[in-house]
């Protein structure tokens, strides 16, 4: 028996998966390809989303700030991950696994903490902050307009 009669033979399940995978993909784009619409219309390619057209580019430039917050949700996220694997083998890992559990969640909170300290996590440009006037006489907040 020839060396490629042999590998076939004893890979005859992952080629006929990948064969049947291509196969498959293929049919998909083809039948897309012959089953889609061919509708030519004046407003066929302009963008539409969520029932709004679009208004302004979409090569704004946007704040560092959305890149800072995603960063942050990586982190946390992975660092979430990270906890979901510890919850699984609680009972294995035992009371050392909770301490160490436990110092792996104080430190989170630590960074947490000195995100907001340092104002990482504050939205509000320092410019359009309103300064709070304290005076000695209390402030009505009741509607005093008549109806």
């Amino acid at each position: 028996m020839s060396t490629t009669t042999e590998i076939l033979a004893h890979h005859w399940a992952f080629a006929l998966f990948v064969i049947i995978a291509v196969g498959l993909c293929g049919f998909m784009l083809l039948g897309g390809f012959l089953l889609g619409g061919r509708a030519r219309a004046r407003a066929k390619n302009v963008p539409y989303e969520s029932g709004i057209d679009s208004v302004g580019s979409a090569r704004m430039r946007l704040s560092a700030k959305f890149y800072l917050v995603a960063m942050f949700f990586v982190i946390f996220d992975v660092e979430a991950l990270y906890l979901y694997a510890w919850a699984v083998s609680i009972r294995e890992s035992g009371w050392l696994g909770f301490i160490e559990a436990a110092i792996f969640i104080l430190v989170l909170l630590a960074g947490l903490v000195y995100l907001v300290r340092i104002g990482a996590l504050d939205w509000t440009p320092t410019r359009s902050k309103r300064q709070v006037i304290k005076s000695d006489f209390p402030v009505n907040t009741t509607n005093t307009h008549p109806q």
